[in-house]
């Protein structure tokens, strides 16, 4: 007796998106092949092609998978309290996905889950009275902050565990003299050795400096 034929899930859009997500989750983007991909649904790399037309459209569309992933502001909510969810969310959804970062901003064409993020970021400034060239300093400085803290704490070399922090930052201050480097001994042992440090903490401290400035500045005349 013939054992059961394995049915194969039909290619779709959407299958080829978030498998190509993971895949370069798993590895680095700069190695990220269609052949590979095709591996790792297995199909032909041809195949894809009924999916998305080429490389460029691929990547729009892992893009488009990553702002989906970020929670928007919600309707009705105050807009500093949505602007600082919508950070940590994207901070958070940008730690998954690291090799993102430097393609979010770069996309020339967005897909919808893209549009309907920036759209909401910018309803919710203007509803909280924001005007618009407001609007778009806030949007800006707001994206500038988040971006860049997540490509720097993608290159930190710190480990992922509070252990492994320790390890990485004593090992760094054997090689440096406490006397020659005062203040970076002192930050070392008095702030990233003490327990339960978090480099990921500074994240949220960063964010309210800004909205506190953006506060003040809404409430200027």
């Amino acid at each position: 007796m013939k054992p059961p034929t394995k049915t194969r899930l039909p290619l779709t859009r959407e299958r080829v998106l978030r498998a190509a997500v993971d895949l370069v989750d798993q590895s680095e983007i700069a190695s990220f092949t269609m052949r590979k991909l095709g591996n790792a649904l297995g199909v032909e790399a041809m195949s894809l092609y009924n999916h998305v037309a080429n490389k460029q459209e691929l990547l729009d569309g892992m893009v488009d998978l990553v702002f989906s992933e970020i929670e928007l502001p919600a309707t009705g909510t105050d807009w500093r309290t949505a602007m600082r969810k919508r950070a940590v969310s994207a901070r958070q959804v940008l730690a998954r996905h690291p090799w993102a970062i430097p393609l979010v901003s770069s996309r020339t064409s967005p897909g919808p889950a893209t549009l309907r993020h920036h759209d909401a970021v910018l309803g919710s400034l203007r509803s909280g009275g924001f005007s618009v060239e407001m609007a778009a300093h806030a949007f800006s400085v707001l994206d500038s902050y988040i971006y860049g803290f997540a490509m720097q704490e993608s290159t930190l070399p710190f480990g992922d565990t509070e252990e492994e922090t320790v390890e990485v930052a004593t090992a760094m201050m054997a090689q440096v003299s406490a006397d020659e480097y005062p203040h970076l001994t002192e930050l070392t042992v008095e702030h990233i050795l003490r327990p339960g440090y978090d480099y990921s903490h500074e994240f949220e401290f960063g964010l309210d400096l800004i909205l506190d400035g953006l506060q003040q500045r809404l409430a200027t005349p």
